[in-house]
């Protein structure tokens, strides 16, 4: 499928590396007008660079997703640049250090839960208020397999991504015939800087191993596959799919 954005207006949080800077390289080569943000400014600087756009064509700003004020200067910044909010993909989120259940701090909790859950839940109500005013609009959450199945040593991440899911099909059901259609994206393991992290250090290669042997497809994904699901599922020729969460994970949820 040749799928075109001309002019759509895309904001993409957390921007500055992995599937958001991934994201904003392809929505752009398929002619989106871009709203950007990260926390980590100079990584969404170098993703700025990479895309050497001129601001009628994208914008970036610092965004801490846990942070209400920022989200609303965020959406209410690109809305007033641009006009519009055709497509939200609510990408920025963290992990915490892998841990048994009762070795995660309350503290790793909280933050699971303020950034992956809190922060998307106020970006949706940002943006379902702008696109139930102009009629019309996508939402997609980046999500895990991790919110469609347990996740061993990942108990805070995992539930805060099952919660990422519920967000998404209750939303869904509410918007659904104001025109809005809002779907979730559940990766498994995939070159990115946060899998980087995990698999860094003198256990890396092991690490990498052990995720490889737990996908059916026997290897870890990347970035380009999830970023083609992530415009498919954006896109037009998407029309009739809302409220689904949809697991790009080598074959790991089919059991």
């Amino acid at each position: 499928m040749d799928i075109k954005f001309e002019d759509k207006v895309v904001q993409i949080t957390g921007a500055g590396s992995g599937f958001g800077r991934k994201a904003a390289l392809e929505f752009s080569k398929a002619g989106a007008k871009l709203v950007l943000s990260d926390v980590n400014m100079a990584g969404l600087d170098e993703t700025m660079s990479l895309l050497n756009l001129t601001d009628d064509r994208a914008i970036a700003m610092n965004c801490d997703v846990s942070n209400e004020h920022d989200v609303e200067l965020m959406t209410k910044a690109g809305i007033n640049h641009f006009g519009v909010l055709d497509i939200a993909i609510n990408n920025a989120g963290m992990a915490h250090e892998m841990a048994r259940f009762d070795k995660i701090s309350l503290k790793e909790y909280d933050l699971s839960m303020a950034v992956n859950v809190r922060g998307v839940f106020m970006c949706m109500q940002n943006e379902l208020r702008q696109m139930s005013h102009q009629g019309n609009g996508v939402i997609l959450n980046v999500a895990s397999v991790a919110g469609l199945i347990g996740a061993p040593l990942g108990a805070a991440y995992s539930a805060s991504k099952h919660a990422v899911i519920g967000l998404t099909k209750t939303a869904a059901l509410e918007y659904a015939r104001k025109n809005i259609r809002i779907n979730a994206i559940c990766p498994a393991f995939c070159y990115t800087p946060m899998v980087d992290q995990i698999i860094d250090g003198e256990r890396g290669e092991k690490r990498e191993r052990d995720m490889s042997m737990v996908i059916p497809m026997g290897r870890l994904g990347t970035a380009d596959e999830i970023v083609n699901g992530m415009m498919w599922l954006c896109s037009d020729q998407n029309s009739f799919t809302t409220g689904q969460a949809l697991a790009f994970d080598g074959g790991l949820t089919t059991a």
